[in-house]
This record gives C-alpha cells, sequence and structure tokens, in this order.
C-alpha cells in the first residue's frame, strides 16, 4: 500500500513539474517579442506550422510504432483518437485563425480560460475511470475565469461575425476540454503511446492542411517560419503534452490555458514594471488560488467523480 501510494504521489509530482514546464513553453509566445525582438518581426504563418508540426510528429510516432512492433488502435478506439485530434488540436486552430480578425488575442485568452470549467464538467464521463475532479475543483475554475477577466478585457461582439467568432472560440475551449479527457482516458489504457500519438497528429495535419489550402488568402507561405523556435519550443511543448497525459488528469492538465498567459503576465510585468491597480492584483490573486486548486488538489476517487456540480 505504501508502495503504491509513493509511485502515485511521484507520478502526481512528475505532472505537476511537467504542466508547469509546459505553461512556461507555451508563454514563451507572448513574449516572443521582448525574447526575439528581431524575429517577431517576422511572424510565423497562420496553420503552416501547426501542419507541418502534427505531419513530422506524425511521421516519426509512426515509424517508431511500426519499430517496435506496437499495435494499431482499431474500431472504436481509432475514431477516438482521431476525434482527440481534430477536437485538442484542429478544430480549436481553425477557430482560432478564422476569429483572429474579429476577436482580439486579450478576448481568446479570455475565453480560453473557460476550458478549466469544461474539463471539470466533462471529466467525470469523458475522462480517466479511476479519479476525477477534486473538490471545489468547479468552485476553482469559476474563480480563476473570474481572475482571468480582470485581467483580460473581453469585448462584446460588435458585428453578426464578431458574434460567431465569439461563439466559435468558445466551442473551441469546450472542444479541447472534451478531447483532453478522452486523451487522458485513451493514454491510461495503452501500452504505449506512439501509435496514439501517430495517429492524432496524422489526422491533426491533415485538417490543419486542407484547412489552410481553403482559407487562407497566401496558402503554404513558408516566410516568417522559424525552424529553431518549432524545434526548441513548439515540438518540445507537443511532446511534453503526450507525455501528461499518462501522468496528470484532465483537470489539471487545462491549468495550462490559465498558467501560460499568468506567466507571461508576470514576466512583462517584471520587465516593464508597470502601475499595476487592485482590480489586477485581485485578478492575479484569484488566477494564482483557482488555478493551484486544479493542480494541486488531490483528485476524487471515480465514485465521488460522477457530480461536477457538488461544490462540497
Amino acid at each position: 500500500m505504501t508502495g503504491k501510494r509513493s509511485v502515485g504521489t511521484k507520478s502526481r509530482s512528475a505532472g505537476v513539474a511537467g504542466i508547469l514546464l509546459l505553461s512556461l513553453l507555451w508563454s514563451l509566445g507572448p513574449l516572443r517579442s521582448d525574447l526575439l525582438p528581431h524575429a517577431a518581426q517576422n511572424p510565423a504563418p497562420g496553420l503552416e506550422t501547426p501542419s507541418i508540426l502534427f505531419a513530422l510528429l506524425a511521421l516519426v510516432s509512426a515509424l517508431w510504432a511500426v519499430a517496435r512492433h506496437a499495435e494499431w488502435p482499431r474500431g472504436r478506439d481509432l475514431w477516438t483518437i482521431v476525434f482527440i485530434g481534430l477536437g485538442l488540436f484542429a478544430a480549436p486552430a481553425v477557430l482560432v485563425s478564422l476569429a483572429e480578425d474579429r476577436v482580439s488575442s486579450l478576448t481568446r485568452v479570455a475565453l480560453f480560460s473557460l476550458a478549466p470549467v469544461f474539463a471539470v464538467v466533462f471529466e467525470p464521463y469523458l475522462g480517466s475511470d479511476v479519479v476525477g475532479p477534486a473538490r471545489g475543483a468547479l468552485v476553482a475554475a469559476l474563480a480563476a475565469i473570474a481572475g482571468t477577466l480582470c485581467i483580460f478585457p473581453l469585448d462584446a461582439p460588435g458585428s453578426l461575425e464578431g458574434g460567431a467568432a465569439f461563439l466559435g472560440l468558445i466551442v473551441a475551449a469546450a472542444l479541447v476540454a472534451a478531447a483532453n479527457c478522452a486523451a487522458v482516458r485513451t493514454a491510461v489504457k495503452a501500452r504505449t503511446v506512439a501509435p496514439m500519438i501517430a495517429v492524432c497528429c496524422g489526422a491533426a495535419a491533415v485538417i490543419l492542411a486542407v484547412a489552410n489550402t481553403s482559407v487562407s488568402p497566401h496558402p503554404w507561405r513558408t516566410q516568417g517560419l522559424d525552424p529553431l523556435w518549432l524545434i526548441a519550443v513548439e515540438l518540445p511543448s507537443l511532446l511534453l503534452l503526450f507525455w501528461l497525459m499518462r501522468r496528470a488528469s484532465a483537470t489539471a492538465m487545462s491549468t495550462r490555458y490559465l498558467l501560460a498567459p499568468l506567466i507571461a503576465i508576470l514576466v512583462e510585468m517584471a520587465i516593464s514594471r508597470p502601475l499595476v491597480t487592485a482590480r489586477t492584483w485581485l485578478g492575479l490573486s484569484l488566477v494564482i488560488g483557482g488555478a493551484g486548486w486544479l493542480l494541486l488538489a488531490r483528485p476524487a476517487p471515480s465514485e465521488d467523480a460522477g457530480h461536477p456540480l457538488n461544490l462540497t
């Protein structure tokens, strides 16, 4: 019993450390103009980078799975993994690309902070059979959203197209949460995740390539594509995300949508030293408290996980 508890504690600690590292890597995107001012003058194209990234990772994972004689998913498991690739990667990327000119970047950050709330609600039904969200997780997620809204302005849509883009981003946050729950459930059951990564990334690459060709006014424009950033930041982030699927709950993993903007804000504050209002401090406190609870609180056993609206 002690040994199992020790292994579980080590796994949770590794998961927490991995989520913090992933959030740090994600925060480098908003900070890129400060870290690499010359590179930021030529930003990477919209959907080209993820298309190339997922295609390369799918190819490498497929070769690894074949070399290891891994069993490939079939039937329902196969379609579940395809859904994970579409819901976790492809659909959100396309929806963000479509909303880019109609919804401000700060509003997009605020809307994606809904992902932890969706994860808390979905995880008892789509996530692991063993554990579910911690007690009080919904309150913590709502507190983190309140804190995010204190920091980032939420601009109401001013047109029908803006409203559609606004709703599309909410759908994207829900898809990310649902796919993350399914990904954790699938990864925990799998003997090896290489076939899962190959199918998941392959499906995402195909959809993104089609969307890029159909939606982008200049498809496959490679100007601004930064191979160093792709290798040093984007690829490690994606690999770390798959690694975490076997070591953290979906609710805990969803805190990356809270922690990455938080880290970026704190670094920006340290660099520029702006005048910080009481509202901003309140928001930072709520985000830290809510995300910290979601990340560090002990998950509830499966028999207690079927009622996400139980706030006690």
